[in-house]
Protein backbone atom coordinates (compact mmCIF):
# COMPACT_ATOMS: atom_id res chain seq x y z
CA UNK A 1 0.00 0.00 0.00
CA UNK A 2 1.53 3.32 -1.08
CA UNK A 3 1.31 6.56 0.85
CA UNK A 4 -1.51 7.76 -1.38
CA UNK A 5 -3.45 4.57 -0.57
CA UNK A 6 -3.12 4.90 3.21
CA UNK A 7 -6.63 4.83 4.70
CA UNK A 8 -7.78 8.13 6.19
CA UNK A 9 -8.21 6.50 9.61
CA UNK A 10 -4.50 5.63 9.65
CA UNK A 11 -3.32 9.12 8.72
CA UNK A 12 -2.25 11.79 11.19
CA UNK A 13 -5.15 14.28 11.34
CA UNK A 14 -3.86 17.87 11.36
CA UNK A 15 -6.53 20.51 12.02
CA UNK A 16 -6.11 24.25 11.35
CA UNK A 17 -8.24 26.44 13.62
CA UNK A 18 -8.66 30.14 14.33
CA UNK A 19 -10.72 33.26 13.70
CA UNK A 20 -12.03 34.38 10.35
CA UNK A 21 -9.39 36.10 8.21
CA UNK A 22 -6.52 34.89 10.39
CA UNK A 23 -5.17 33.22 7.26
CA UNK A 24 -5.98 29.57 8.04
CA UNK A 25 -6.64 28.64 4.41
CA UNK A 26 -3.57 30.53 3.18
CA UNK A 27 -1.46 28.69 5.74
CA UNK A 28 -2.95 25.33 4.73
CA UNK A 29 -2.01 26.07 1.12
CA UNK A 30 1.50 27.16 2.14
CA UNK A 31 2.11 24.11 4.34
CA UNK A 32 0.86 21.67 1.69
CA UNK A 33 2.40 23.49 -1.26
CA UNK A 34 -0.96 23.20 -3.05
CA UNK A 35 -4.02 25.40 -3.58
CA UNK A 36 -6.24 23.09 -1.57
CA UNK A 37 -8.70 25.70 -0.34
CA UNK A 38 -10.09 28.97 -1.65
CA UNK A 39 -8.42 32.07 -0.21
CA UNK A 40 -10.22 35.42 0.05
CA UNK A 41 -10.16 38.65 2.04
CA UNK A 42 -13.88 38.13 2.66
CA UNK A 43 -14.57 36.86 6.16
CA UNK A 44 -16.03 33.37 6.37
CA UNK A 45 -14.88 32.06 2.98
CA UNK A 46 -14.40 28.59 4.50
CA UNK A 47 -17.96 27.57 5.39
CA UNK A 48 -17.40 23.88 6.12
CA UNK A 49 -14.40 21.78 7.19
CA UNK A 50 -12.30 20.92 4.11
CA UNK A 51 -10.21 17.73 4.28
CA UNK A 52 -7.41 16.55 2.01
CA UNK A 53 -5.38 13.35 2.21
CA UNK A 54 -1.79 13.85 1.17
CA UNK A 55 1.85 13.22 2.01
CA UNK A 56 3.42 15.92 4.13
CA UNK A 57 7.19 15.75 4.49
CA UNK A 58 8.85 15.06 6.85
CA UNK A 59 5.81 13.40 8.42
CA UNK A 60 4.33 11.10 5.75
CA UNK A 61 0.66 10.39 5.04
CA UNK A 62 -1.62 12.95 6.72
CA UNK A 63 -5.16 14.30 6.57
CA UNK A 64 -5.16 18.12 6.49
CA UNK A 65 -8.37 19.75 7.77
CA UNK A 66 -9.16 23.45 7.24
CA UNK A 67 -12.01 24.68 9.46
CA UNK A 68 -14.47 27.60 9.44
CA UNK A 69 -13.70 30.64 11.59
CA UNK A 70 -14.26 29.91 15.26
CA UNK A 71 -15.71 33.45 15.69
CA UNK A 72 -18.39 33.13 12.99
CA UNK A 73 -21.67 34.88 13.78
CA UNK A 74 -25.41 34.42 13.37
CA UNK A 75 -27.45 31.19 13.30
CA UNK A 76 -25.56 29.88 10.27
CA UNK A 77 -22.29 30.95 11.86
CA UNK A 78 -23.16 28.98 14.99
CA UNK A 79 -23.58 25.85 12.86
CA UNK A 80 -20.19 26.48 11.25
CA UNK A 81 -18.54 26.91 14.65
CA UNK A 82 -20.12 23.66 15.82
CA UNK A 83 -18.71 21.91 12.73
CA UNK A 84 -15.26 23.34 13.46
CA UNK A 85 -15.38 22.12 17.05
CA UNK A 86 -16.49 18.65 15.92
CA UNK A 87 -13.23 18.39 13.98
CA UNK A 88 -11.40 18.55 17.31
CA UNK A 89 -12.72 15.10 18.17
CA UNK A 90 -10.53 13.52 15.49
CA UNK A 91 -7.59 15.97 15.49
CA UNK A 92 -4.18 14.48 16.33
CA UNK A 93 -2.29 17.79 16.01
CA UNK A 94 -3.89 21.26 16.11
CA UNK A 95 -2.53 24.42 14.51
CA UNK A 96 -4.07 27.59 15.95
CA UNK A 97 -3.67 30.36 13.37
CA UNK A 98 -3.58 33.87 14.86
CA UNK A 99 -3.38 37.15 12.97
CA UNK A 100 0.00 38.50 14.14
CA UNK A 101 -1.19 42.11 13.68
CA UNK A 102 -4.32 41.70 15.80
CA UNK A 103 -2.84 39.24 18.29
CA UNK A 104 -4.70 36.60 20.28
CA UNK A 105 -8.34 37.14 21.24
CA UNK A 106 -10.34 35.47 24.03
CA UNK A 107 -11.77 32.96 21.54
CA UNK A 108 -8.19 31.86 20.70
CA UNK A 109 -7.46 31.28 24.39
CA UNK A 110 -10.69 29.30 24.62
CA UNK A 111 -9.45 27.06 21.82
CA UNK A 112 -6.15 26.50 23.62
CA UNK A 113 -8.12 25.48 26.72
CA UNK A 114 -10.03 22.95 24.60
CA UNK A 115 -6.79 21.59 23.08
CA UNK A 116 -5.39 21.16 26.58
CA UNK A 117 -8.55 19.54 27.96
CA UNK A 118 -8.69 17.09 25.06
CA UNK A 119 -4.92 16.46 25.30
CA UNK A 120 -4.38 17.53 21.69
CA UNK A 121 -0.78 18.64 21.01
CA UNK A 122 -0.87 22.08 19.39
CA UNK A 123 1.18 24.94 18.05
CA UNK A 124 0.13 28.59 17.72
CA UNK A 125 1.16 30.05 14.33
CA UNK A 126 1.23 33.86 14.28
CA UNK A 127 0.47 34.47 10.61
CA UNK A 128 0.99 37.71 8.63
CA UNK A 129 4.23 38.34 10.54
CA UNK A 130 5.49 40.23 7.45
CA UNK A 131 3.03 43.02 8.35
CA UNK A 132 4.61 43.56 11.78
CA UNK A 133 7.83 45.40 12.53
CA UNK A 134 8.68 42.81 15.16
CA UNK A 135 7.85 39.13 15.21
CA UNK A 136 6.47 37.32 18.24
CA UNK A 137 9.02 35.82 20.61
CA UNK A 138 8.96 32.12 19.84
CA UNK A 139 8.25 29.61 22.57
CA UNK A 140 7.85 25.83 22.63
CA UNK A 141 4.29 26.12 21.33
CA UNK A 142 4.39 29.31 19.20
CA UNK A 143 5.97 30.29 15.89
CA UNK A 144 5.79 33.35 13.61
CA UNK A 145 5.04 32.67 9.94
CA UNK A 146 4.14 34.48 6.74
CA UNK A 147 2.28 32.90 3.86
CA UNK A 148 3.26 35.86 1.68
CA UNK A 149 7.04 35.60 2.10
CA UNK A 150 7.18 31.93 3.07
CA UNK A 151 8.86 32.83 6.36
CA UNK A 152 9.09 29.87 8.76
CA UNK A 153 6.78 27.59 6.72
CA UNK A 154 9.44 24.86 6.69
CA UNK A 155 10.12 25.09 10.45
CA UNK A 156 6.34 25.03 11.08
CA UNK A 157 6.04 21.74 9.16
CA UNK A 158 8.93 20.31 11.19
CA UNK A 159 7.26 21.39 14.47
CA UNK A 160 3.98 19.77 13.38
CA UNK A 161 5.86 16.56 12.52
CA UNK A 162 7.54 16.49 15.95
CA UNK A 163 4.20 16.92 17.70
CA UNK A 164 2.70 14.10 15.63
CA UNK A 165 5.63 11.81 16.37
CA UNK A 166 5.31 12.49 20.09
CA UNK A 167 1.71 11.23 19.89
CA UNK A 168 2.55 8.19 17.76
CA UNK A 169 1.49 4.87 19.22
CA UNK A 170 2.47 1.62 17.55
CA UNK A 171 -0.82 -0.22 17.09
CA UNK A 172 -1.22 -3.67 15.60
CA UNK A 173 -4.28 -5.36 14.19
CA UNK A 174 -3.08 -8.94 14.55
CA UNK A 175 0.70 -9.12 14.05
CA UNK A 176 1.41 -9.19 17.80
CA UNK A 177 -0.65 -12.40 18.08
CA UNK A 178 1.26 -14.38 15.43
CA UNK A 179 4.80 -15.37 14.51
CA UNK A 180 6.73 -15.56 11.22
CA UNK A 181 5.68 -18.61 9.23
CA UNK A 182 2.29 -18.96 10.95
CA UNK A 183 -0.79 -19.63 8.85
CA UNK A 184 -3.72 -17.27 9.44
CA UNK A 185 -7.04 -18.11 7.80
CA UNK A 186 -9.32 -15.20 6.88
CA UNK A 187 -12.99 -15.94 6.23
CA UNK A 188 -14.44 -13.31 3.89
CA UNK A 189 -17.98 -13.87 2.62
CA UNK A 190 -18.67 -12.60 -0.90
CA UNK A 191 -22.34 -11.67 -0.91
CA UNK A 192 -24.56 -8.86 -2.21
CA UNK A 193 -23.15 -6.48 0.42
CA UNK A 194 -19.51 -7.10 -0.57
CA UNK A 195 -17.91 -4.40 -2.77
CA UNK A 196 -17.32 -5.37 -6.38
CA UNK A 197 -13.78 -6.41 -7.24
CA UNK A 198 -12.12 -5.83 -3.88
CA UNK A 199 -12.00 -6.77 -0.22
CA UNK A 200 -13.41 -4.39 2.36
CA UNK A 201 -10.92 -2.17 4.20
CA UNK A 202 -10.60 -4.20 7.47
CA UNK A 203 -9.80 -7.31 5.44
CA UNK A 204 -7.22 -5.48 3.32
CA UNK A 205 -5.52 -4.00 6.37
CA UNK A 206 -5.48 -7.32 8.22
CA UNK A 207 -3.85 -9.09 5.25
CA UNK A 208 -1.20 -6.37 5.13
CA UNK A 209 -0.51 -6.67 8.88
CA UNK A 210 -0.15 -10.46 8.56
CA UNK A 211 2.33 -10.06 5.71
CA UNK A 212 4.37 -7.54 7.69
CA UNK A 213 4.59 -10.09 10.52
CA UNK A 214 6.10 -12.62 8.09
CA UNK A 215 3.09 -14.90 8.43
CA UNK A 216 1.00 -16.46 5.65
CA UNK A 217 -2.61 -15.44 5.02
CA UNK A 218 -5.09 -17.90 3.53
CA UNK A 219 -8.35 -16.33 2.37
CA UNK A 220 -11.53 -18.39 1.94
CA UNK A 221 -15.27 -17.94 1.86
CA UNK A 222 -17.30 -19.35 4.74
CA UNK A 223 -18.42 -22.48 2.84
CA UNK A 224 -14.80 -23.18 1.81
CA UNK A 225 -13.34 -22.97 5.32
CA UNK A 226 -13.56 -26.68 6.19
CA UNK A 227 -11.72 -27.67 3.03
CA UNK A 228 -9.13 -24.92 3.53
CA UNK A 229 -8.36 -26.08 7.08
CA UNK A 230 -8.02 -29.70 5.96
CA UNK A 231 -5.69 -28.72 3.12
CA UNK A 232 -3.28 -26.61 5.16
CA UNK A 233 -1.19 -29.48 6.48
CA UNK A 234 -0.76 -27.82 9.86
CA UNK A 235 -2.95 -26.09 12.41
CA UNK A 236 -3.36 -22.37 11.74
CA UNK A 237 -2.33 -19.91 14.42
CA UNK A 238 -5.63 -18.08 14.08
CA UNK A 239 -8.91 -18.00 12.16
CA UNK A 240 -10.43 -14.55 11.61
CA UNK A 241 -13.97 -14.28 10.31
CA UNK A 242 -16.40 -11.67 9.13
CA UNK A 243 -18.92 -11.33 11.97
CA UNK A 244 -21.85 -12.21 9.72
CA UNK A 245 -20.40 -15.72 9.22
CA UNK A 246 -19.49 -16.23 12.89
CA UNK A 247 -21.95 -19.06 13.53
CA UNK A 248 -20.87 -21.26 10.61
CA UNK A 249 -17.16 -20.55 11.12
CA UNK A 250 -17.48 -21.45 14.79
CA UNK A 251 -19.07 -24.78 13.85
CA UNK A 252 -16.34 -25.57 11.28
CA UNK A 253 -13.31 -24.54 13.38
CA UNK A 254 -11.88 -27.08 15.84
CA UNK A 255 -11.91 -25.94 19.50
CA UNK A 256 -8.11 -25.99 19.69
CA UNK A 257 -7.78 -23.40 16.87
CA UNK A 258 -7.95 -19.77 18.09
CA UNK A 259 -10.88 -17.93 16.54
CA UNK A 260 -11.92 -14.27 16.46
CA UNK A 261 -13.45 -11.71 14.08
CA UNK A 262 -12.32 -8.67 12.10
CA UNK A 263 -14.69 -6.50 14.13
CA UNK A 264 -13.26 -7.69 17.46
CA UNK A 265 -9.71 -7.15 16.20
CA UNK A 266 -10.60 -3.62 15.10
CA UNK A 267 -12.25 -2.81 18.42
CA UNK A 268 -8.92 -3.68 20.03
CA UNK A 269 -6.97 -1.81 17.32
CA UNK A 270 -9.04 1.34 17.94
CA UNK A 271 -8.73 0.97 21.69
CA UNK A 272 -12.27 0.14 22.83
CA UNK A 273 -12.48 -3.66 23.05
CA UNK A 274 -12.62 -3.72 26.85
CA UNK A 275 -15.57 -1.28 27.15
CA UNK A 276 -17.24 -3.08 24.22
CA UNK A 277 -17.11 -6.37 26.15
CA UNK A 278 -18.46 -4.69 29.28
CA UNK A 279 -21.21 -2.92 27.36
CA UNK A 280 -22.51 -5.93 25.44
CA UNK A 281 -23.95 -7.47 28.61
CA UNK A 282 -26.63 -4.76 28.43
CA UNK A 283 -28.32 -6.83 25.72
CA UNK A 284 -29.56 -9.10 28.52
CA UNK A 285 -31.41 -6.14 30.05
CA UNK A 286 -33.01 -4.54 26.97
CA UNK A 287 -36.72 -3.86 27.35
CA UNK A 288 -39.40 -3.16 24.75
CA UNK A 289 -39.16 0.43 23.53
CA UNK A 290 -35.58 0.98 24.71
CA UNK A 291 -33.61 3.07 22.22
CA UNK A 292 -30.49 1.49 20.71
CA UNK A 293 -28.12 3.73 18.74
CA UNK A 294 -26.43 1.91 15.82
CA UNK A 295 -23.41 3.83 14.49
CA UNK A 296 -21.65 3.33 11.14
CA UNK A 297 -18.31 5.10 10.74
CA UNK A 298 -18.68 5.27 6.96
CA UNK A 299 -21.40 6.36 4.55
CA UNK A 300 -21.52 3.37 2.18
CA UNK A 301 -24.53 2.61 -0.01
CA UNK A 302 -26.84 0.41 2.05
CA UNK A 303 -27.85 -2.96 0.59
CA UNK A 304 -31.22 -4.68 1.02
CA UNK A 305 -29.78 -6.91 3.78
CA UNK A 306 -27.40 -4.36 5.30
CA UNK A 307 -25.71 -5.56 8.47
CA UNK A 308 -26.15 -2.35 10.47
CA UNK A 309 -29.70 -1.40 9.59
CA UNK A 310 -31.24 -4.82 8.85
CA UNK A 311 -29.35 -7.86 10.14
CA UNK A 312 -28.17 -6.48 13.48
CA UNK A 313 -31.61 -5.16 14.54
CA UNK A 314 -33.13 -8.49 13.49
CA UNK A 315 -30.63 -10.48 15.56
CA UNK A 316 -31.11 -8.19 18.57
CA UNK A 317 -34.90 -8.62 18.41
CA UNK A 318 -34.49 -12.39 18.16
CA UNK A 319 -32.06 -12.48 21.09
CA UNK A 320 -33.89 -10.10 23.44
CA UNK A 321 -37.37 -11.28 22.41
CA UNK A 322 -38.55 -7.66 22.65
CA UNK A 323 -38.88 -4.82 20.16
CA UNK A 324 -36.43 -1.99 20.90
CA UNK A 325 -36.38 1.25 18.91
CA UNK A 326 -33.33 1.58 16.64
CA UNK A 327 -31.74 4.91 15.69
CA UNK A 328 -29.04 4.97 13.00
CA UNK A 329 -26.14 7.35 12.35
CA UNK A 330 -23.35 7.20 9.79
CA UNK A 331 -20.07 8.92 8.93
CA UNK A 332 -19.11 11.82 11.18
CA UNK A 333 -22.56 12.11 12.79
CA UNK A 334 -22.60 11.27 16.49
CA UNK A 335 -25.18 12.72 18.92
CA UNK A 336 -23.92 14.98 21.68
CA UNK A 337 -26.80 13.91 23.93
CA UNK A 338 -26.69 10.13 24.44
CA UNK A 339 -29.03 9.98 27.42
CA UNK A 340 -32.02 8.75 25.40
CA UNK A 341 -30.15 5.55 24.50
CA UNK A 342 -29.99 2.31 26.46
CA UNK A 343 -27.08 0.98 24.39
CA UNK A 344 -24.73 2.08 21.59
CA UNK A 345 -23.65 -0.52 19.04
CA UNK A 346 -20.81 0.75 16.84
CA UNK A 347 -19.27 -0.68 13.68
CA UNK A 348 -15.62 -1.79 13.61
CA UNK A 349 -14.61 1.85 12.95
CA UNK A 350 -12.14 1.11 10.15
CA UNK A 351 -12.89 4.57 8.69
CA UNK A 352 -12.46 6.48 11.97
CA UNK A 353 -9.18 7.21 13.72
CA UNK A 354 -8.44 6.10 17.29
CA UNK A 355 -8.87 9.61 18.69
CA UNK A 356 -12.41 9.93 17.37
CA UNK A 357 -13.33 6.48 18.65
CA UNK A 358 -11.89 7.36 22.05
CA UNK A 359 -14.00 10.53 22.03
CA UNK A 360 -17.19 8.60 21.18
CA UNK A 361 -16.54 5.96 23.82
CA UNK A 362 -15.71 8.62 26.43
CA UNK A 363 -18.93 10.51 25.60
CA UNK A 364 -20.86 7.32 26.23
CA UNK A 365 -18.99 6.61 29.47
CA UNK A 366 -19.50 10.17 30.74
CA UNK A 367 -23.26 9.87 30.15
CA UNK A 368 -23.50 6.34 31.54
CA UNK A 369 -24.51 4.71 28.26
CA UNK A 370 -23.06 1.22 27.57
CA UNK A 371 -21.01 0.98 24.37
CA UNK A 372 -20.24 -2.09 22.27
CA UNK A 373 -19.62 -3.00 18.63
CA UNK A 374 -21.04 -5.21 15.88
CA UNK A 375 -18.62 -8.12 16.21
CA UNK A 376 -18.75 -8.28 20.00
CA UNK A 377 -22.56 -8.07 19.97
CA UNK A 378 -22.97 -10.75 17.30
CA UNK A 379 -20.58 -13.16 19.03
CA UNK A 380 -22.35 -12.53 22.36
CA UNK A 381 -25.80 -13.19 20.90
CA UNK A 382 -24.56 -16.35 19.14
CA UNK A 383 -23.05 -17.63 22.39
CA UNK A 384 -19.46 -17.64 21.11
CA UNK A 385 -17.98 -14.43 22.54
CA UNK A 386 -15.89 -16.32 25.12
CA UNK A 387 -14.32 -18.41 22.36
CA UNK A 388 -13.69 -15.25 20.28
CA UNK A 389 -11.85 -13.55 23.14
CA UNK A 390 -9.49 -16.42 23.99
CA UNK A 391 -6.62 -14.70 22.06
CA UNK A 392 -6.99 -11.80 24.56
CA UNK A 393 -6.85 -13.29 28.11
CA UNK A 394 -7.06 -9.93 29.91
CA UNK A 395 -10.23 -8.97 28.01
CA UNK A 396 -11.69 -12.45 28.50
CA UNK A 397 -11.39 -11.95 32.26
CA UNK A 398 -13.55 -8.81 31.88
CA UNK A 399 -16.32 -10.92 30.32
CA UNK A 400 -16.20 -13.46 33.14
CA UNK A 401 -16.40 -10.87 35.94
Amino acid sequence: MGLNDTPGANRVHIGFFGRRNAGKSSLVNAVTGQDLVIVSEIKGTTTDPVSKSMELLPLGPVLIIDTPGIDDEGSLGDLRVRKAKQVLNKTDVAVLVVDAVLGKAPVDDELIEIFTAKKIPYIVAFNKSDLRAETETETEDTISVSTVTGFNIGPLKERIARLAKSEEVTLRIVSDLIRPGDFVVLVTPIDSAAPKGRLILPQQQTVRDILEAGAISVVAREFELKEALEGLGKKPALVITDSQAFEKVFADTAPDIPLTSFSILFARYKGFLEPAVRGVKTLDRIAAGDKILVCEGCTHHRQCDDIGTVKLPRWIRQYTKVDPEFVFTSGGDFPADLNPYRLIVHCGACMLNSREMHYRQECAADQGVPFTNYGVAIAFMKGILKRSLEPFPAILAELED
